[in-house]
């Protein structure tokens, strides 16, 4: 091996040029080729059943995501101005390519039904807006009288209405979003204009993700300036290190971009994941040079850098290869954007061993080698290690009664766990998106949807009464029950309001017709005289299956579970009547979202964690070793899940990366700690001795790779994003449990066992 590497070391110049070109390359490819998706639909498995479903009841009943623009009068909305502006909005949003006239809706397009002498009519509530009070006064009382908009579309304090703009999933773009804006803000004053629905939080994810990546990324590659030039107080040995996350990071986008894989929201932290990280092989090699070259001032710089290699390459590609396994566990997610993280996070991982191991040993080879400290400052640095070492072994037995206690805590603490679908939650509590979407919810029934799919077995199913009778019966007691569910409809309503204006709009009328033959007549004069395609998206044109919507005023998980519970209730009594209940929308599909990311996580954690017991195994040829090695990272993880659920952190799409990611990183701590230990033993066959030595060589390592991730994880505090401030302080404290538990809990069990010195105990037994 030794003579491999002083034979390529010739080669150093050629070897940082042919990096640099192949990075370059990379580069090119990552501005060519490089998008961001926001569609939160395409973060979901398109092949998963209940996604199948709901994609085909959104083509059934047009299901689609809304912008929703609130115009709010503080006087009240019945004056000429603002029904004016409510028209001028309807018609902008109405002339735009994205949107299709019939799927706007607002008081200037909804229907008002009727009842006249000839039968039942459906009318504008205004075409030409009037001016007098009489008229104005009017269109109020009509408003109000009709259920299907009052409180719908208008507020029920009448200083509220809101434009619906229902678009497909594939017309959302960065500049639609701004056009949206800028539409909005032409229209304000003296009224305040809100825009809020999922396509806007899409659009603001867009706007905020790249805006969030460039502060990131200089902020994190400051930090670990500072750490690393504070850790190896070698300017040229800092860059050098620096140089190779940052060619790692470039590599791992270009080969995103080669395949045509967009940028999520949880990809923007892979620059910020792979400076941390990367790192840490930097400086486990530079520490090894540095002990090397102490003891060994006459060495010359080729026989430094080759025995740095010889002695290095075995450690750290292990534990690149287990931080690797980390990642890769994360492809039993069922999540496109967590599936491509760890994918492509393991690929900028296996770069920056690579560049690790090849353009730090040239540059080396090409320029000087860094200068050290005097003996006399190492004497006294080995001190401090040693002493160290002797008051852990002292105190073994207080260290493992504290490590039992804060796993009891740490136990206690999962069972608070909770998960999170919630998109909004992305954003900070006073950001302008989480108070427009407060404001809506506030006036209206809400901004997420739940859409509950009712399927009959024969034909003209809802039009009789007991069906009808029964959807109505389930919306009042979810509505009802749940505070969180503000509003809901469906073909019930449709029937109600036929029903009490073809009465003189008697309040006793305000219901379901216990006559089928009456439901149907007043469904044919509806259809002849409205306009379908309202009615179609709540009900198919065979009358055997129908779209029951519900709003709610929370787009969490927690929330829209509780609605399923209630809804739940009824599904006995459905199918006696021989109908199916299923669920589809976005809401729905977030829910399912939520479940396939816990399972993603449990099955990744095991997954990682199996894995690396194998290949500590087969590393030290030892199974017990393999089981010790996993000590500190399965500690790591109970605790993580504890902190989280004593802090009252849910698990999201960002924060379910965390364990996996843990047991990667955390993992190589224990590695370079066994390693060393292993090779002292043998050298000094005494226990108290190689633990010293391996406490002062690896000990000291770990604890400069420690400081240097947490240092970089620590920088996502600085974030938009809140999910993402959790991340960076959990991945910190999981950082520096990793490091606390291999350094004490790990190395007791280490010294107790006298694995690697179980003859020299076996004969003193025997004398």
């Amino acid at each position: 091996m030794e003579k491999f590497v002083k034979k390529s070391l010739k080669f150093s110049i050629l070897i940082i040029v042919v990096i640099l070109a192949i990075t370059v390359f990379f580069a090119k490819i990552a501005k060519d080729n490089s998008r961001l998706e926001t569609n939160l639909d395409k973060y979901m498995p398109q092949d998963h059943p209940a996604f199948k479903y709901s994609n085909m009841a959104e083509e059934w009943f047009n299901i689609k995501d809304a912008v929703v623009i609130a115009i709010y009068n503080k006087n009240g909305i019945f004056n000429y101005t603002t029904l004016k502006k409510i028209k001028s909005i309807t018609k902008e949003l109405g002339k735009m390519k994205e949107i299709r006239k019939e799927d706007i809706t607002s008081l200037y397009t909804a229907d008002n039904i009727v009842g006249t002498e000839d039968g039942l009519d459906v009318r504008s509530f205004y075409k030409r807006v009037p001016k007098s009070k009489e008229k104005l006064e009017k269109i109020k009382n009509m408003v109000v009288t009709n259920d299907m908009v009052y409180g719908k579309i208008v507020s029920k304090n009448l200083k509220v209405a809101i434009v619906i703009a229902r678009i497909d999933d594939d017309v959302f773009s960065q500049d639609f979003y701004h056009r949206i804006l800028k539409l909005a803000k032409k229209y304000e004053g003296p009224e305040k204009i809100y825009v809020a629905g999922r396509p806007i939080v899409e659009g603001t994810l867009a706007y905020l993700m790249p805006k969030d990546m460039k502060k990131m990324v200089p902020i994190v590659i400051i930090f670990i300036l500072g750490v690393l030039w504070f850790l190896l107080k070698s300017f040229k040995n800092t860059i050098t290190t620096l140089i190779v996350v940052l060619i790692s990071t470039v590599w791992t986008f270009g080969l995103m971009a080669a395949f045509h894989i967009p940028i999520y929201a949880v990809s923007t932290m892979i620059p910020v994941m792979l400076i941390a990280i990367g790192v840490a092989y930097g400086v486990h090699l530079y520490s090894h040079l540095e002990l090397h070259m102490k003891e060994n001032p006459d060495i010359s710089k080729t026989d430094a850098i080759a025995n740095m290699v010889k002695e290095m390459w075995k450690p750290v590609m292990m534990a690149a290869v287990t931080t690797m396994v980390g990642f890769i566990s994360l492809l039993t997610s069922q999540v496109y954007p967590v599936k491509y993280f760890g994918l492509f996070s393991a690929f900028g991982v296996f770069s920056a061993f690579i560049l690790s191991m090849l353009f730090i040993p040239a540059v080396l080879y090409v320029f000087k080698l860094p200068k050290f400290k005097s003996k006399k400052e190492k004497e006294e640095h080995t001190k401090i290690y040693f002493t160290a070492t002797e008051k852990i072994i002292k105190n073994k037995k207080l260290v493992i009664i504290i490590t039992f206690i804060v796993l009891l805590l740490s136990i206690y603490g999962i069972t608070k766990v909770w998960i999170s679908s919630s998109f909004l939650a992305k954003f900070e509590k006073d950001s302008e998106i989480r108070k427009t979407d407060k404001f809506v919810n506030e006036n209206f029934g809400g901004t997420t949807t739940l859409n509950v799919i009712l399927e009959g077995k024969k034909k003209d199913t809802f039009k009789t009464p007991e069906v009808l009778s029964l959807m109505l019966k389930m919306q009042d007691k979810v509505t009802k029950s749940l505070p969180v569910v503000g509003d809901s409809f469906s073909l019930a309503d449709f029937i109600k309001r036929m029903n009490k204006v073809m009465h003189a709009d008697k309040e006793e009328f305000n219901n379901i017709p216990n006559n089928k033959d009456l439901i149907a007549q007043y469904l044919l004069l509806y259809e002849m005289s409205g306009d379908p395609e309202n009615l179609w998206r709540v009900v198919d044109d065979k009358y055997q299956k129908a779209n029951l919507t519900f709003q709610l005023k929370s787009d969490d998980s927690v929330q829209l579970k509780k609605a399923i519970k209630v809804i739940e209730t009824f599904r006995d009594k459905f199918e006696k009547l021989g109908i199916k209940i299923n669920y589809a929308g976005s809401g729905y599909k977030a829910l399912v979202f939520t479940d396939l990311l816990l399972e993603g996580q449990i099955s990744s954690l095991l997954v990682s964690l199996l894995i690396v017991i194998v290949l500590l195994t087969l590393m030290f040829k030892n199974f017990y070793i393999g089981l010790i090695g996993s000590v500190p990272i399965i500690l790591t993880a109970v605790i993580n899940f504890g902190v989280m659920g004593w802090a009252n952190i849910p698990l999201s799409s960002t924060t379910a990366l965390i364990s996996s990611i843990a047991i990667g990183i955390g993992i190589d701590y224990a590695i370079h700690f066994i390693d060393r230990y292993r090779i002292y033993a043998k050298e000094f066959k005494d226990k108290d001795l190689a633990s010293k030595h391996t406490m002062y060589h690896s000990g000291r390592a770990i604890l400069f790779n420690a400081m240097v991730v947490i240092a970089g994880f620590m920088v996502l505090v600085f974030s938009v994003f809140p999910p993402n401030r959790n991340l960076g302080e959990l991945v910190s404290l999981n950082m520096f449990t990793s490091f606390l538990g291999t350094l004490t809990i790990m190395f007791i069990i280490l010294y107790i066992k006298n694995i690697y010195f179980k003859k020299e105990v076996k004969n003193e037994n025997e004398a």
